[in-house]
């Protein structure tokens, strides 16, 4: 059979991950130092980013010039993916929580590259697909969930927990004000939430977070100790 443009041959060796990882057409590696803005809101949406290594804190600005935090990226999650819908200027600000490794992709080279290779597109909706169920569970947890739940599960989510056993350490320094308007409530309830987890035993606060599965076991199996009601 004839290979025709609209029919290109399939790469069985495409790796979605060595594309990511590696500089190339329309493509760049960037390096940012923590506190740096990766993009700032209303920008022009032009490229797509990936991170390779560190944390990426992403902000919005209210016309009235309040600042709320709406996410905290890790390593493996894509961001500035609305230009490929159309999105001409950037709706939210990133800014490195740490050293962070980027994989900077030009709109044009990302959708070349999801049209012609098949293990790249599955490997972009899987991404897509679990991304839109955090959504939901967030919008779930803001709707019916107390803050004191909020934060335990921010905590838990922040930490990673469930990759590994044991307490897992949060690896950068999140501000009681960050974790705040993360859950949407104040600063005082959260550090009054924090005391009484670690007075729990279900987190260590000593410079850094770091997360036991004790506080994963009292959200899991609805104790008390996590109230649902405020």
């Amino acid at each position: 059979m004839a290979i025709s443009p609209h029919n290109p041959p399939l790469n069985a060796s495409f790796n979605p991950k060595a594309f990511l990882g590696q500089a190339g057409p329309g493509k760049v590696l960037i390096k940012c130092k923590k506190k740096e803005d990766i993009f700032i809101q209303g920008d022009v949406a032009e490229t797509i980013f990936y991170i390779q290594k560190g944390k990426v804190k992403v902000t919005v600005l209210s016309e009235q010039g309040k600042e709320a935090v709406v996410g905290i990226l890790a390593q493996g999650q894509f961001f500035g993916e609305g230009c490929l819908d159309g999105a001409k200027l950037r709706t939210s600000t990133t800014r490195a929580m740490e050293e962070c490794l980027l994989t900077s992709i030009t709109k044009a080279m990302m959708i070349a590259t999801l049209e012609t290779e098949p293990k790249f597109s599955a490997y972009f909706m899987a991404y897509l697909l679990s991304r839109n169920s955090r959504i939901e569970d967030d919008l779930i947890d803001q709707l019916f969930n107390s803050s004191e739940r909020r934060l335990a599960r921010l905590l838990l989510l922040l930490a990673d927990f469930g990759k590994e056993g044991g307490a897992q350490p949060i690896p950068v320094t999140i501000s009681q004000e960050i974790l705040a308007d993360m859950i949407g409530t104040t600063r005082s309830r959260v550090s009054f939430f924090m005391n009484k987890f670690r007075k729990k035993g279900f987190i260590s606060y000593n410079g850094k977070i770091e997360v036991h599965r004790s506080l994963l076991d009292a959200v899991l199996r609805d104790k008390p100790q996590i109230k649902e009601d405020e």
